[in-house]
C-alpha cells in the first residue's frame, strides 16, 4: 500500500475529521463526495477513511479520537 501523491510542490498537512460514532461515519463520506471529495484507494483502515480534495490533496474522515491530553494546549 503507498500513500496518495499530493499534487504540486507542497509540504503536506494533514486534516481529519473526527465522528464521535463509528455509526456516524458513512453519512460525512458521503457529503464530501457530494461536494467533490473522492474516495482514495486503497483504504488503509476500517476506522477512517481517506478522501481526495478536488485537486488531489488528501484528508480523512476518522471515528479514532485523539486522547483528552493531546487536545490540551
Amino acid at each position: 500500500m503507498t500513500a496518495p501523491a499530493v499534487p504540486g510542490d507542497l509540504r503536506f498537512v494533514g486534516v481529519s475529521l473526527d465522528c464521535a460514532d463509528p455509526a456516524e461515519l458513512d453519512e460525512p463520506v458521503e457529503r464530501a463526495v457530494a461536494l467533490g471529495a473522492r474516495l482514495a484507494d486503497p483504504q488503509p483502515d476500517p476506522r477512517w477513511r481517506v478522501l481526495l480534495d478536488p485537486a488531489g490533496h488528501p484528508f480523512c474522515i476518522t471515528t479514532v479520537a485523539p486522547r483528552p491530553e493531546l487536545l490540551q494546549g
